[in-house]
């Protein structure tokens, strides 16, 4: 996955901590504008599992120490530390394969002319994701070449025969 200097600085910092305490950093993403930036980290439980509001709330504290070691902005900046939600974002080989099946937004560093890719991850290897395109062939896009991957989970929210 391609990230900032300063996303991987972040990153790296926070994943040397994170066994400690039971969690697992799925993303480190810098946003916002130069006047208001936010360091938005993702947290989940060391084996994937959901965290709590309560558990995030007491994570909060080691990660701001961290970020803060490390001064990313210049400046004040927000910072946002939460679970991955339904659009989690996929960073790391073992998530792809992880969410095999899901449906997924890619973006490339303009691979062939085309830099966003909608399907459903097809397959993952420690190099390269295949996406199972809508309507197209499959394509198979080496990590390196990845911008941004989020899941984009599909709801069904009609109700089945027999329920209120």
């Amino acid at each position: 996955m391609v990230k900032s200097a300063q996303e991987q600085a972040i990153i790296d910092a926070l994943e040397g901590v994170a066994g400690q305490h039971g969690v697992d950093i799925v993303d480190v993403e810098l946003a916002g504008a130069t006047k208001a930036p936010c360091v938005r980290v993702r947290l989940e439980g060391a084996e994937g599992e959901p965290l709590s509001l309560d558990a995030i709330t007491e994570h909060t504290s080691w990660v701001s120490d961290v970020v803060e070691a490390l001064d990313p902005v210049s400046g004040s900046y927000t910072l946002e530390v939460s679970t991955p939600g339904l659009d989690r974002p996929l960073r790391r080989p073992r998530d792809f394969a992880r969410f095999v099946g899901e449906r997924c937004e890619l973006t490339t560093t303009a691979l062939e002319g085309r830099r966003r890719y909608k399907g459903v991850i097809g397959a993952a290897t420690e190099e390269s994701v295949t996406l199972e395109l809508d309507g197209e062939d499959p394509v198979t896009i080496p990590f390196d070449q990845v911008k941004k991957c989020t899941l984009k989970p599909v709801i069904d929210f009609k109700r089945k025969e027999g329920k209120n």
